[in-house]
């Protein structure tokens, strides 16, 4: 069945909202929309849906004039098995003493690694990417200096594989949150598979506003591979939420965000102890001030 998309831009969060709100309401019907913000620091969003039958262009048209956003552009998707296509050019992912892997290469774990398993349908946060990857060498090198985790949490956990890493490494069960409810029984998944039940407590929340986080609080790691934007926001909750002298490893940050961030958590108590740079993107681990 041919798959069709259709992708605009304008400005502020507020109109691609309503924006992507009203998509719904056209026919044929969405099969999904998606709203992100662009992160070059232009204030732009992109509104991207996603239909089985071609849309109309008159109403994608009196959509953008309403909406003061760009012409959309439609596209027709190609017949992919995206499953296949991940599991061909995903490639296991070794970072410090830590493998991430699929299912399809557990032939290849080798012998004195941390092996983790996330499924190639699960993709985002499989260790792939530069912000993934720069935060588990960067608790990697936190353990190899010293450092135990005793009261861990990962905010916006995705695939979890940040939280079953620290659950893997140190004794005591790590919290995993994120606002999303796909993303937490994803993450749940992941867990059951790789043997981590009790290991890691997986929780829809925003940020910290949850009860068992508030509860556990204050930690003394915590993870936040997110966007710069929510990092920012998250700063003055990371303060209260981490104990002195506790870490934070903070990404999903292009390299011209980095110093942005790092101003908004020096101004609440931080300092900054690495900047680890991947390609584009950033990877930072702070200490809380005591």
């Amino acid at each position: 069945m041919p798959t069709f998309s259709a992708h605009t831009t304008l400005s502020g969060v507020g109109p691609a909202t309503a924006l992507s709100e009203a998509m719904e309401r056209i026919e044929p019907a969405p099969t999904g929309i998606g709203v992100v913000e662009i992160e070059d620091g232009s204030g732009l969003w992109e509104v991207a849906a996603y239909f089985e039958a071609a849309p109309s262009d008159t109403d994608l048209a009196l959509l953008a004039a309403a909406f003061d956003a760009k012409p959309f552009s439609v596209s027709e998707l190609p017949e992919v098995d995206w499953v296949a296509k991940v599991r061909r050019e995903l490639a296991p992912v070794e970072a410090g003493r830590f493998f991430v892997y699929g299912s399809h290469d557990s032939d290849k774990v080798p012998e004195g690694k941390i092996a983790l398993m996330i499924e190639a349908a699960m993709a985002f946060g499989t260790g792939h990417h530069g912000t993934t990857l720069g935060c588990l060498l960067a608790l990697d090198a936190l353990d190899q200096g010293g450092f135990v985790g005793r009261n861990v949490a990962d905010i916006g956990c995705g695939t979890a594989v940040l939280a079953m890493a620290a659950a893997a490494i140190w004794p005591n069960p790590v919290l995993a949150s994120d606002i999303d409810q796909v993303a937490v029984e994803v993450a749940q998944a992941n867990v059951a598979v790789n043997g981590l039940e009790g290991r890691v407590l997986c929780v829809e929340a925003a940020g910290f506003e949850h009860p068992r986080l508030a509860e556990a609080a204050p930690f003394d790691l915590v993870f936040a591979n997110i966007l710069m934007g929510p990092l920012i926001a998250l700063a003055p909750s990371m303060a209260e939420n981490v104990a002195p002298d506790g870490r934070v490893i903070l990404s999903g940050l292009l390299n011209t965000q980095a110093d942005s961030v790092i101003n908004a958590y020096l101004e609440v108590g931080f300092v900054l102890e690495t900047r680890k740079i991947l390609g584009e993107w950033t990877t930072l681990t702070l200490r809380r001030g005591k």
